[in-house]
Order: structure tokens, then C-alpha cells, then sequence
């Protein structure tokens, strides 16, 4: 899949051939459901965006919004890469939050399972503060992109957090 870049299209790196299912822009079908023992349960809608400029990393921008204020929540922007000639994948993010981190994990046909290597985060970052974050993005047999995301704080073990599925918009 070429990507443009200042005009002109890029071939993909071949290196990311494995991941190229995850490339172009996917919305929320429905709301997602976000929940947490800490806070109240919540509705979010979500636009994705993963691409490339032809080096063997894909780019992407993660963006929630509260499903019936349209107000902005989470934002994450990084990295993708894959270790060539395997199938361990490394998400590298930064997030609105303040929270920054590494996550690893397999590819498995076109599911991704993560979890987390390293965090760093803001010394101001509010607590409790985030201690590991596990998340699976699968493309499923309906085109459809679903991801769910797990985490662990100071005071409460893994847990599923976010639920959302994404269709292809561009």
C-alpha cells in the first residue's frame, strides 16, 4: 500500500508487509465502552490513523472523543515497528496524559497482542498512577478493527479498560 508523502506516493517498506492491514484510517462503528473500578463507566468514539513515509515504521494517531459530548479524551501518537524476519512488534507511545511507553508483543496472522515494557510518565502525572497497560488490536474476518485494552494502576490489578471496533474509513 503507497502512503503519500509531499505529494509523491511511497511504497511500503517491506519490512511492515505483516502489518500492512493495519494502515489507513478506521472510526468507531458504535460507541466504545470504557470502564474502570475507579471511575464511572463511559461511552467514547474513536479515530485511528496509521501510515507510513516508506522507512520500516508506521505512524499513528489515536483520538477519543466522549460519545455524547464530543469532547476530547485520549490521545496517543507513536510508532510502530516490527523486528524483521520475526513477529515481535513494538508500539512506541506518547500520550496526552503525560504517560509515555514502550509496549511489545506478537504477531499473530492479523491479530497484535501487547503489553508493556516501559513506562515513563510526567513527574506531575495524576495518580494513581499507571503501572502496566496490555492491549490486543485484531482484524477480524468482517473487516472490521477491534481493540481492547487492560490495565493495572498503584491500586487496582489488570482489568479490561476499553472496548471499542473501528471500520475502514479511508
Amino acid at each position: 500500500m503507497a502512503s503519500p508523502t509531499n505529494g509523491t506516493e511511497v511504497k511500503l517498506n517491506p519490512v511492515l508487509l505483516p502489518l500492512s492491514w493495519l494502515l489507513g484510517t478506521w472510526e468507531s462503528d458504535e460507541p466504545g465502552e470504557g470502564t474502570y473500578p475507579s471511575i464511572k463507566p463511559f461511552r467514547y468514539t474513536e479515530k485511528l490513523h496509521f501510515s507510513h513515509v516508506g522507512q520500516p515504521v508506521i505512524n499513528f494517531m489515536f483520538n477519543a472523543f466522549h460519545a455524547e459530548s464530543n469532547k476530547p479524551l485520549h490521545r496517543e501518537c507513536g510508532f510502530i515497528r516490527i523486528q524483521q524476519g520475526t513477529t515481535r512488534v513494538a508500539f512506541i507511545i506518547a500520550q496526552n496524559s503525560g504517560l509515555v511507553e514502550i509496549e511489545e508483543g506478537e504477531l499473530t496472522g492479523n491479530q497484535l497482542k501487547l503489553q508493556t515494557q516501559s513506562l515513563g510518565r510526567i513527574s506531575f502525572a495524576k495518580e494513581p498512577h499507571v503501572q502496566q497497560i496490555c492491549r490486543v488490536l485484531q482484524l477480524r474476518p468482517d473487516g472490521k478493527l477491534e481493540q481492547t485494552v487492560s490495565m493495572a494502576t498503584d491500586n487496582q490489578p489488570l482489568t479490561q479498560h476499553l472496548h471499542i471496533t473501528y471500520s475502514r474509513s479511508a
